[in-house]
């Protein structure tokens, strides 16, 4: 199998949630991952959100490489057509396998676990710990209170204009996706707009 183009690292939901857009955008970000020869790198679920996104990139001819815990193994449904299906015994190496795998990270709507993970990266980079282009995408406005919430803090002083600005925010998957795997220096333009 050729290397893939880019990986990009997807957080989502386990659960579709309650608007069913939510669960026609992870279909969409997946099948842009495959018709662009990417790798999705992700949770490793065939839950919720989880698994749309990794059907639809293997659906598109990508590759996924799912991360799972083994204790989640059951809970959300190991995806086991994964191209490479890693089961680990903690958290902190599902998280840390998943963002040595990635080139570059975007949160897609999700709950508690998603928000861990957007966040944890966040930091680490702000902390230096890697340099990997970091996306939102707010689709429907999701994610609107939550940048609502990081704009008080930095009113409050506790988040500075530099710290905000390592996240590329968009609403478009279509306009966010190319500028992260460009940001990545993975794929020229040229080839992500002839697709």
């Amino acid at each position: 199998m050729s290397r893939p183009a880019f990986s990009l690292c997807v957080y989502c939901g386990s659960r579709d949630g309650g608007d069913p857009a939510w669960a026609a955008l992870a279909e969409h970000v997946g099948a842009w991952i495959g018709r662009h020869r990417g790798r999705l790198v992700y949770g490793g679920g065939n839950a919720g959100l989880m698994g749309r996104v990794a059907t639809a990139t293997l659906a598109a001819g990508g590759t996924v490489v799912g991360v799972i815990p083994r204790s989640l193994v059951a809970r959300e449904l190991a995806k086991r057509d994964c191209t490479e299906l890693h089961v680990v015994d903690t958290m902190h190496q599902r998280k840390q396998m998943m963002a040595e795998r990635a080139d570059a990270f975007v949160a897609l709507p999700g709950g508690l676990g998603t928000l861990e993970e957007l966040f944890e990266v966040w930091t680490w980079r702000q902390l230096g710990y890697h340099d990997k282009p970091i996306g939102i995408l707010n689709a429907g406005g999701y994610y609107d209170g939550l940048l609502r919430f990081v704009q008080a803090s930095a009113d409050a002083g506790f988040v500075s204009a530099w710290q905000q600005g390592l996240v590329d925010v968009d609403a478009d998957p279509d306009a966010l996706l190319p500028r992260l795997v460009q940001a990545a220096g993975c794929t020229p333009p040229s080839r992500l707009e002839a697709i």
